[in-house]
């Protein structure tokens, strides 16, 4: 890929494995009504955004959710077990594909993520790959909910840009959401949408960004 000096990875279902319909499953397990409107890819109710941003912790996020189900018996680990089906992990050749490219480019993550998912993901990386964190595989790793602010609003994408003096037209961000890919386009980066079909690994090296 031509004049590619940085790329920007989004982590859900870029790098890490996540699963829509099973988190909507276990919504409806736990008493809500019309999940597709509640949580789903293309959208989900405002307390996501709020958790999402860090303007919540996870206790308020905990609370809200037995408001909007209507039971105030749901305990911590019924909710936090539903909200962390979610997160399926790794594939086997990803983190590999990380150190490759950032031996070649400037790389950095940029996650929309939340408290409870985050401490899940740190647990995971420890448990399954002797890894304290994500910070290997980047010059940076950024998460929304600890930075208050999240994708797809430009903000986040220019604080980024600004902090490392990244020029937009050098730099690639690769998304799995059609609403971020459009931000970053307007400001000027690159973008690839990484859909179901295609894996980070085919996408790397079809596109030349890494060599066979």
């Amino acid at each position: 890929m031509n004049k590619i000096s940085n790329i920007i990875f989004d982590y859900g279902n870029v790098i890490f494995t996540i699963d829509f319909k099973r988190a909507q499953q276990s919504f409806t397990d736990l008493g809500i009504k019309d999940v597709e409107h509640f949580f789903s890819h293309a959208g989900h109710a405002p307390i996501f955004d709020q958790f999402e941003r860090g303007l919540i912790s996870a206790e308020e996020f905990r609370e809200g959710i037995r408001k909007i189900i209507g039971n105030p018996e749901l305990t911590d680990d019924q909710i936090d077990n539903a909200w962390n089906s979610l997160l399926i992990g790794v594939p086997e050749p990803n983190h590999d594909l990380l150190l490759k490219v950032k031996d070649q480019y400037r790389t950095f993550l940029l996650s929309n993520n939340n408290e409870i998912h985050y401490n899940w993901i740190i647990d995971y990386l420890r448990r399954e790959h002797h890894l304290d964190s994500n910070a290997i595989f980047f010059e940076k790793d950024y998460y929304s909910h600890l930075m208050k602010m999240r994708k797809p609003n430009p903000e986040i994408f220019e604080y980024v840009l600004k902090e490392h003096q990244l020029d937009p037209a050098e730099t690639l961000f690769i998304d799995d959401s059609p609403q971020h890919l459009k931000t970053a386009a307007n400001l000027g980066l690159h973008t690839h949408l990484l859909t179901k079909d295609e894996s980070l690994e085919n996408f790397l090296y079809s596109s030349g960004i890494l060599k066979k």
